[in-house]
């Protein structure tokens, strides 16, 4: 019997073994590569902060031409199978950590977001920024990536809040239904929710993912002083 569930850290730590299976979509694997490509670009000879690094897909393709990752997430789960992988450089660490209670002394040079973005509730999004440009120091780089909704391809959109917020049904092979919050923002609303907030503002549209690349404002009220 299916149960709903739509508590979103229970979600991934029951679905760490199956994670990585979205990655194996034929039609995406065009974006997956310009995308890898991209970050690796961005973050080459860079010290990152990973937040919800999750099972360490994407800390793997960005480690090899970053200088140094810390790479984080709330469950433990998803770390055992992240530090499984092999990182020639010997340049990741890994931390447990809630995002919005993450430790960083001395502040990271950049930061990414893998995929966090959708899980956010839209109200819950400046409290969120707040929380991650203190990471960083001012004036420093911050890049989120994404999914876009693609008919056909994304899991369908099952139910909207009061607040605008989108929701998916999905069902893990044994079975465990869950009501996972995931919004799909466009380049408008990325643009305005960070208004105010970032400088050098980089928006790039793939057909299935976005990225969104830019630096936090120098001395900005919200960052956190070393």
């Amino acid at each position: 019997m299916n149960r709903l569930n739509d508590d979103l850290s229970t979600y991934y730590a029951q679905r760490a073994a199956e994670y990585e299976a979205i990655y194996a979509k034929p039609e995406r694997q065009a974006d997956l590569q310009t995308a890898t490509a991209m970050l690796q670009d961005i973050f080459r000879g860079k010290t990152v902060l990973e937040i919800a690094c999750g099972t360490g897909y994407w800390t793997h393709k960005i480690a090899e031409t970053a200088s140094n990752i810390l790479a984080t997430d709330i469950n433990e789960s998803v770390l055992e199978i992240a530090r499984l992988k092999t990182y020639p450089f010997d340049n990741v660490h890994f931390s447990q950590a809630d995002l919005y209670n993450i430790q960083a002394k001395p502040l990271s040079e950049s930061l990414f977001g893998g995929f966090i973005w959708s899980h956010i509730k839209l109200e819950e999004l400046p409290r969120f920024l707040e929380a991650t440009h203190a990471l960083v120091q001012p004036g420093g780089l911050i890049v989120f990536m994404d999914n876009r909704y693609v008919e056909g391809s994304s899991t369908p959109i099952s139910e909207h809040d009061l607040q605008g917020n989108t929701y998916q049904q999905r069902v893990l092979k044994d079975g465990t239904a869950f009501s996972v919050l995931k919004n799909f923002p466009d380049q408008s609303a990325l643009e305005q929710t960070l208004t105010g907030k970032a400088q050098n503002i980089q928006f790039i549209q793939l057909q299935y993912f976005w990225i969104c690349a830019y630096q936090t404002l120098p001395n900005a009220p919200d960052q956190v002083k070393p």
